[in-house]
């Protein structure tokens, strides 16, 4: 059998590229004669130059950008003829700040980070969104390209209080496109602070001081923009994007682009994703989701491997998915974690053993 491996990253313990060797490497233990296609997946957060560059090579640049707290952080930008790719976890993730002081993160890193595809001479950033530690509507990022206003830009979503003035930065002679699936506005009570805040350390008796600050960088703006879906992605580093004429385009339609997933499930008998927790919230622009669309427009099966499996088979039809298998109900949370890729080994021969003619 032709078999396309297409997973996600499983947070915390494995990257999209890991989990796609171990998902191999268990399948060849039971069926050593299939053909194995490895298609490592991303959604444009932590993860997305990673998976591009280990398909269409390309040449990484080496960085040094300011983090989140300013500090100085190694990054890369993917080369890959006229297009750069980069990705803004690098720059702001979560991971740098621990998920706490999202109020004063910034996202100027994030501008640095296009900056340097522009000096390499690319003439399209594609912009990875995702896992951000950050809550400042990309005023940071915007600061980094040149822009100036009457209150710090570089201070987090708490020094833009009472901001009444913004100049926007001179136009760069690049195309941007943001990549990201999600679709909330920056402000309101589906927007960026409210919705994404708690997850990056902020109190809930910080929220509303922390919206209205984006709901004045809006006013200063483009009050508009701040309702176009997508601009609350990421802290709001999709509203500085779209500020700056960027196409916003799904992560993971973009990454199936780039790599011909569709191509490739055609030619694939059966198609098999895989995340850290596989649930209902999978279908807004997860991985899983947009492998099993694809695999639909094969007319293809599609199989998940996950930590976690809390769905039922009613709603794993409605994801597009044939079957899904959790590690945690094969080897234990303590023993999946202990050793993430050889239990997803384990899992993925396990797999094959009711797959693999």
């Amino acid at each position: 059998m032709r078999i396309l491996v297409a997973p996600d990253k499983f947070a915390g313990t494995l990257t999209a590229v890991e989990a796609a060797e171990a998902i191999a490497a268990g399948w060849r233990r039971h069926a050593s004669t299939d053909e194995l296609d490895l298609a490592p997946m991303a959604d444009g957060g932590p993860g997305f130059v990673d998976v591009l560059q280990s398909t269409l090579g390309g040449e990484l640049l080496a960085v040094t950008v300011s983090g989140p707290d300013r500090r100085p952080t190694p990054a890369t930008v993917l080369l890959v003829g006229d297009t750069a790719y980069v990705e803004s976890a690098q720059a702001c993730g979560l991971a740098l700040t621990g998920g706490c002081g999202a109020e004063t993160a910034t996202t100027y890193g994030v501008g640095e980070l296009i900056l340097a595809a522009a000096d390499a001479g690319a003439r399209r950033v594609v912009v990875g969104l995702g896992g951000s530690g950050t809550n400042d509507g990309g005023a940071g990022l915007l600061a980094a390209l040149g822009a100036s206003a009457d209150r710090p830009l570089d201070q987090g979503g708490a020094g833009l209080t009472g901001i009444t003035t913004l100049t926007m930065p001179k136009p760069l002679d690049v195309e941007i496109v943001a990549a990201s699936d999600v679709d909330s506005p920056l402000t309101g009570l589906f927007g960026a602070t409210k919705t994404y805040g708690p997850q990056k350390g902020l109190a809930e008796e910080q929220l509303p001081a922390l919206d209205g600050a984006l709901q004045d960088l809006a006013s200063a703006a483009d009050r508009r923009l701040a309702l176009a879906p997508g601009a609350g992605a990421a802290g709001g580093l999709g509203y500085a994007l779209l500020l700056l004429g960027a196409e916003r385009r799904p992560g993971i339609a973009l990454v199936a682009e780039a790599v011909d997933l569709p191509g490739r499930a055609r030619r694939a008998d059966l198609v098999v994703s895989g995340e850290g927790a596989f649930d209902f919230s999978s279908r807004s622009g997860k991985v899983p989701y947009g492998v099993a669309e694809v695999a639909a427009g094969a007319a293809r099966p599609c199989v998940v491997l996950a930590g976690r499996v809390d769905v039922g088979a009613r709603e794993m039809r409605a994801l597009g998915v044939e079957s899904a298998y959790s590690l945690v109900d094969l080897v234990g949370e303590e023993a999946a974690l202990a050793d993430p890729a050889g239990s997803l080994a384990t899992l993925a021969e396990r797999v094959a053993r009711s797959w693999s003619r």
